[in-house]
C-alpha cells in the first residue's frame, strides 16, 4: 500500500494537456494508482458542468472537490456540501465587472454562466463561484484590492489575468479536508498536484505537495517537490515516483 492514500488532482494545467484532453500516459498511471488502492479525487476550480466528462473518462466514482471547494460531492450522484455567495456579493461583483470592462463567468447550482448570458433573473439563482478576467494586470490588482477590502470573500487565481471568488474560507484545502473526513484519511496521507495559486493552500497542507513544471515560481517554492509540466506527463511522473517509487519509462 502506498504511503499516500488520497491523490488530489487539479485539472487545468495539471492533469489536462493544453488542448484540454488527458494524455494516455496520465490515464494509465491514474488508473494504476486506483488499482493500488489509492483514492483519486479532483480538486479543481471547475464545476461539475465542465469536469464530469473527465471523471467519466477515468471511471472515477470517488468524492470530488469542485469550484475551489464550494462543492464537495461524495459520489457522482450524492452531494456532500455546498457554500454559496450572497445575492449582494453577486450584485457587487457584477457591477465591478461592468465598471472595469472585465469578462466574467460563474457557476450556479445548475449552470455555467458567462458574461453574454447575464440577465437580472440570475440574481435569483444560488451562486457558488464568480470569476473575473482582464488582460490588464493592473486592473486585476485593482479588482483584487477592492474585493479584499470587503473582507467576506475568498479570492484566488488560476492564472495571472483572473480572479476566482468564493465564500470566505472556501478553498481546495477546505474541500480535501472534507474528503478526508469522509474517507477517514489524514491530511499527511494526501498527495496533491497543482499548478496555480488556487492550489497553494492545498499544496501547503498535505503530506506531499507537488507543483507542476509549468507552475509559477511562487507555487514551486512552496511545494515539497516539482514534477514535469502538464505537456510532459508531469502527473504520471509524480505518481510513478511517489506512489510506485519508480521512474516513468
Amino acid at each position: 500500500m502506498s504511503t499516500y492514500r488520497l491523490l488530489a488532482l487539479d485539472l487545468d494545467g495539471t492533469t489536462l494537456l493544453d488542448n484540454k484532453k488527458i494524455s494516455e500516459t496520465n490515464i494509465y498511471w491514474i488508473r494504476k494508482a486506483v488499482e493500488k488502492g489509492v483514492t483519486v479525487s479532483f480538486a479543481t476550480g471547475r464545476g461539475r458542468q465542465t469536469a464530469n466528462c473527465y471523471r467519466a473518462e477515468l471511471g472515477l466514482t470517488t468524492p470530488m472537490v469542485f469550484l475551489n471547494g464550494a462543492e464537495v460531492w461524495k459520489t457522482p450522484e450524492e452531494l456532500f456540501e455546498r457554500h454559496f455567495l450572497s445575492k449582494n456579493d453577486i450584485l457587487q461583483l457584477h457591477q465591478l465587472a461592468i465598471e472595469t470592462n472585465s469578462w466574467f463567468w460563474g457557476f450556479t447550482t445548475d449552470h455555467f454562466i458567462r458574461k453574454p448570458d447575464w440577465t437580472e433573473d440570475l440574481l435569483k439563482e444560488e451562486w457558488l463561484k464568480f470569476g473575473l478576467l482582464n488582460d490588464d494586470l493592473s486592473t486585476i490588482e485593482h479588482l483584487k484590492s477592492v474585493i479584499d477590502e470587503w473582507a467576506n470573500l475568498e479570492i484566488t487565481q488560476s492564472s495571472s489575468n483572473n480572479l476566482e471568488i468564493s465564500k470566505k474560507g472556501i478553498t481546495k484545502e477546505h474541500g480535501i479536508r472534507k474528503v478526508c473526513s469522509l474517507l477517514d484519511i489524514e491530511m499527511n496521507q494526501v498527495m496533491a498536484i497543482g499548478d496555480s495559486f488556487n492550489d497553494e493552500k492545498l499544496l501547503r497542507s498535505v503530506g506531499l505537495g507537488v507543483a507542476m513544471g509549468n507552475a509559477p515560481t511562487e507555487i514551486k517554492e512552496i511545494a515539497d517537490v516539482i514534477t514535469s509540466s502538464n505537456e510532459e506527463d508531469g502527473v504520471a511522473k509524480a505518481i510513478c515516483q511517489y506512489i510506485f517509487e519508480t521512474d516513468l519509462s
